[in-house]
């Protein structure tokens, strides 16, 4: 009897472990807003919940391409750059009909396919790093950017993409619908299909990949095309948002992708993580920025604020890897 009854407060106990360390960062999204919303009356506003909503759009497209990255053992930093290049293209047609968006969309995705297809090509056939492959995809775009442009894009935003980036349908933002579309395609695949099956098989132990027929080459090639593809919409919605563009569009988000990832716990050593996770972990970094912003932090405490991340991020990262 006594056996019995010691026996359930441990089975309680290691079942609510397990639901912390399932939804652990949901439970501290929730926290958080139930937080904001006491500590900074602002942040409860439908204007201001409408605006981290459409903010946290554009950053979980991109978080879409960097989580299937890091599944297979690597990351992208071309991702912001990619980005800039697909807001610069958006400008650089005619926009005399809403037919414009085709052209955009088109050279958008084939330079999107371009970039993915270097950093695939550098990482498995020429055995490069992923960090300074992406690196040096990263700079020489950027270069190719600024040599096209002079230095300043000019144009203006196609007006359909700006319905897309900025605009509502009865308070729901148009680009959070798009990345829910999005990520249910990019879920689906990982959870349903013989191709997601595999990201997770190679993310785990590639060499046991090879052994059972998988080209581990191969689907880790595919996923720096879709990571790019993904960054290059992720761009277009941006600038659609912000309604004008410049070399810088997409900034910081190669670095916020990765930290969103991670901490949505999708692991670095890949095979292990879910794109519900990375998208949550988006959600409450966006969210973080915009407290930080309601309580009058200055913009340079984001940095703070994403170096503190990071290292909840890692001190996570090395405490499950123990716990297994």
């Amino acid at each position: 009897m006594s056996t019995t009854v010691l026996a359930k407060p441990k089975l309680v106990s290691h079942r609510v472990s397990r639901v912390v360390e399932r939804n652990g960062l949901l439970l501290f999204c929730l926290l958080l807003t139930a937080g904001a919303a006491i500590f900074a009356p602002g942040f409860r506003s439908p204007n201001n919940l409408q605006n981290v909503l459409t903010n946290a759009a554009p950053l979980g497209v991109v978080v879409l391409g960097q989580c299937l990255v890091i599944l297979v053992r690597g990351f992208d930093l071309s991702v912001a750059s990619v980005m800039a290049t697909a807001a610069v293209v958006a400008t650089s047609f005619d926009y005399s009909t809403d037919w414009s968006v085709i052209p955009i969309l088109a050279v958008s995705l084939v330079m999107a396919l371009v970039v993915g297809s270097v950093n695939g090509y550098l990482v498995t056939q020429r055995r490069v790093s992923p960090f300074l492959a992406t690196l040096a995809v990263m700079i020489v775009l950027q270069g190719i950017r600024f040599a096209w442009t002079k230095g300043a894009p000019s144009g203006r935003v196609p007006e359909l993409i700006r319905v897309i980036g900025s605009q509502a349908i009865h308070s729901v933002p148009i680009n959070l619908i798009l990345l829910v579309i999005l990520a249910v395609f990019v879920g689906v695949m990982l959870e349903r299909t013989a191709f997601g099956r595999k990201i997770y098989m190679v993310g785990g132990n590639p060499r046991a990949a090879e052994l059972v027929g998988v080209n581990v080459n191969w689907i880790t090639f595919l996923c720096y095309v879709l990571s790019a593809i993904l960054a290059a919409l992720g761009g277009l919605v941006l600038v659609g948002y912000v309604g004008s563009v410049d070399n810088w569009v997409g900034r910081g988000y190669e670095l916020n992708s990765i930290i969103a990832t991670v901490m949505g716990g999708v692991s670095l050593g890949g095979g292990r993580g879910s794109v519900f996770g990375a998208l949550v972990g988006a959600f409450v970094l966006t969210e973080i920025f915009n407290i930080a912003l309601l309580l009058g932090f200055p913009v340079q405490f984001q940095w703070v604020v994403k170096g503190v991340v990071i290292l909840l991020a890692v001190a996570v990262y090395l405490a499950a890897n123990r716990s297994r």
